[in-house]
């Protein structure tokens, strides 16, 4: 932690294949986001550590990313959290050279990662914000995704106010247990979608769900698939974006397949079987190549 212009910062390094631009992208990609603030290449985030709340500022310098306290420097403790969730946000620690090496002999990726190379597949380091966020998005569209979840953060979510701008953490599980399906449909939640989140949120509570759990596990997806409400696509969306499985395959995406569509330049979508023959080359890499084709839709 070094101290310049009265303002504490640290710095993450950041392998060379990685490319800020390409990842502000995704995270800019839709403006109801509330759980970060992307403006001119620096992104604004507060998380909730050890119950207190750290904002920061991260913006790219050679090699590394550069976090910014602008409230004041954290504990030891927590600057430590922010440094891992950073790294797991961004995925910093995959090697991607395999994956680049398989991508420039595939016919339907070796452009993709020529024009984006350096983007890394943009996580979601928190178990329950993960499986919220894919329990929301189930059988709706990406913008009424974003609403609902809009709404649950600014109802259940902590904030504190920096430069007239209020940012948001995601609610915890501990208090989203507390609250009634009639709370969650006051959102335009559906009562399902409403049953199978405080399920979530009392699995974790109650310490019978964790991440470290998860990780642990020879077969992660059989696992979520034990979850009420979690099915094969949201699945794989949490072993993509929350686990860091490489051979994640959300097989059913409206995305991957409105991708697939434009790549291949067919008339219709390509059917399941038809992916599962196109990823077969991607074996290992499943989850980059399909982080890398929705991309394409952006």
């Amino acid at each position: 932690m070094m101290k310049k212009q009265s303002e504490l910062y640290m710095e993450i390094s950041t392998p060379v294949d990685f490319n800020f631009v390409e990842c502000l992208v995704h995270l800019g990609r839709s403006s109801q986001e509330n759980l970060y603030r992307v403006q001119n290449a620096r992104v604004t985030k507060v998380l909730k550590l050890n119950n207190e709340l750290v904002l920061f500022h991260m913006t790219p310098v050679k090699g590394a990313l550069r976090l910014a306290f602008p409230l004041g420097a954290p504990t030891a403790t927590n600057s430590e959290l922010v440094r891992a969730y950073v790294e797991d946000w961004f995925d910093l620690q995959t090697d991607l050279q395999d994956f680049y090496a398989m991508a420039q002999i595939d016919s339907l990726l070796s452009t993709l990662v020529q024009q984006y190379r350096g983007l890394r597949v943009i996580g979601v380091p928190d178990l329950f914000e993960a499986l919220v966020w894919a329990v929301m998005g189930q059988q709706i569209n990406l913008t009424f995704a974003y609403t609902l979840k809009k709404r649950f953060v600014e109802s259940y979510g902590e904030s504190l106010i920096y430069e007239e701008e209020r940012y948001w953490t995601f609610p915890s599980p501990e208090k989203i247990a507390l609250l009634s399906v009639t709370d969650l449909r006051a959102l335009q939640l559906t009562g399902r979608k409403a049953e199978y989140i405080l399920g979530i949120a009392l699995a974790m509570t109650n310490g019978t769900l964790s991440k470290e759990q998860l990780l642990q596990e020879q077969d992660m997806e059989r696992s979520l698939l034990e979850i009420r409400g979690i099915g094969a696509w949201s699945a794989n969306y949490v072993m993509m974006k929350c686990l860091h499985s490489q051979t994640a395959f959300p097989l059913a995406d409206v995305g991957l397949h409105n991708a697939l569509k434009v790549q291949l330049n067919m008339e219709r979508k390509p059917t399941q079987v038809e992916i599962t023959k196109f990823a077969e080359k991607w074996r290992g890499w499943e989850a980059y190549a399909t982080f890398y084709l929705w991309r394409s839709l952006l």
